[in-house]
């Protein structure tokens, strides 16, 4: 006899074997991981490996918080793209900014965050929390972005997808003058054709040292509306060729409004026939009572068009510090699922511009002829001459 209690008590019954030590990060998770946030971030695992990396679904990454100084663009990043497990990705422009210290050899120590910040000012250090490093780091860095962004081929406005892929070959080859590899996200990314976009370019030393060349008469400029468009193409394009579109969101900010950004894009503003984002997994420390964009939840981004209604059952958020939950999600997702082939969405880029417009204008006409028929309706007989006037 079915009890009134049942459909609440299907889930797996909490039992599981005592940790012995020799445990997989993956075994682990599944056994151990099974309630509170350990519980979500096991679902989050679950929902990224069983579902967002499926062949036909294209994945899109969003990065805030310092992660590129604490080692994870290598630990994480890099192999999450060559495994083909990251199709493309918004970052803030300081987590490029401080990837490229690595792949110039410039030393990022480990510190403590209790050391007297004003000896460390008189010292040459600078501090993120717990990472120390010499001044002289800054210095370098922006001598060498400053140096590659005068070349000729960057003396033009272009997106920031552009901007990070020619600055990720010249990265590239300093690591390998050096005798270095796989330390650049940046270097990676031009390898593996990764479009890398940042949400505010010019919030970042990035963007300071090219601003600084702008005063100096430099031509190169942030085409940020290429970077709305290019961004919306990429989902309607994984949408349109018979996949899906799942989106990883580390951390929150401005990088996870321009990711989700894209459908409402589509949808309210180009008024191209969507439904938004099929997977949804954000790991992030805010809180989704103050308000902010966040601790947004996926079921607040249906209310925008953001997330496919019919798919919220594909949606995990998980409240936790992503110095932890990037490299298990990571580790998990190397052990569970195998490289996919590389979608090398950077090289196809034009292609997916000219599908976006293409069913852009196809809209518009659309729009034109139902408000030509509504005038038609209000003022019989003047509605042929306005819209001839009108086109």
């Amino acid at each position: 006899m079915t009890r009134p209690s049942d459909q609440y008590l299907r889930g797996q019954r909490i039992e599981p074997a005592p940790i012995a030590g020799g445990e997989t990060v993956a075994t682990l998770i599944d056994n151990a991981f099974l309630a509170y946030n350990a519980g979500r971030l096991r679902e989050g695992c679950q929902l990224f490996t069983q579902r967002m990396l499926e062949a036909g679904t294209t994945v899109g990454m969003t990065l805030t918080g310092a992660m590129t100084p604490a080692g994870l663009g290598m630990s994480c990043l890099i192999p999450l793209m060559e495994a083909g497990f990251v199709d493309w990705v918004i970052s803030t422009g300081a987590n490029l900014y401080h990837d490229a210290h690595f792949a110039l050899g410039l030393a990022m120590h480990r510190g403590t965050p209790t050391a007297d910040d004003v000896e460390l000012r008189d010292k040459g250090v600078v501090r993120i929390y717990d990472i120390f490093f010499d001044y002289s780091v800054l210095l370098s860095t922006d001598a060498f972005i400053r140096e590659v962004s005068a070349r000729p081929e960057f003396q033009r406005p272009m997106s920031s997808a552009e901007y990070h892929y020619l600055l990720g070959g010249y990265v590239r080859e300093r690591e390998r003058a050096l005798g270095l590899s796989r330390r650049s996200v940046l270097a990676a990314a031009h390898e593996l054709e990764v479009p890398l976009y940042t949400s505010s370019p010019g919030d970042s030393s990035i963007g300071m040292n090219v601003a600084e060349q702008a005063l100096a008469g430099s031509k190169l400029r942030f085409d940020v509306s290429a970077d709305v468009n290019e961004t919306a193409s990429i989902v309607l394009e994984a949408k349109r060729t018979g996949g899906r579109s799942g989106v990883l969101i580390v951390g929150g900010g401005s990088p996870k409004n321009f990711m989700l950004q894209t459908e409402p894009q589509i949808q309210e503003v180009l008024g191209i026939d969507e439904r938004g984002h099929d997977y949804f997994l954000q790991m992030t420390d805010a809180r989704p009572d103050t308000g902010g964009l966040s601790g947004a939840t996926p079921a607040e981004a249906v209310s925008w068009g953001k997330i496919d209604p019919s798919q919220l059952p594909g949606t995990v958020v998980v409240y936790t510090d992503n110095s932890i939950a990037l490299p298990l999600l990571t580790a998990y997702a190397m052990e569970k699922h195998a490289a996919r082939p590389l979608k090398r969405l950077y090289g196809k880029r034009r292609a997916m511009m000219d599908r976006l417009v293409h069913e852009y204008r196809a809209a518009l006409a659309y729009r034109d002829e139902r408000a030509a028929e509504s005038l038609s309706h209000m003022h019989p007989g003047a509605g042929g001459a306005e819209t001839a006037a009108r086109r």
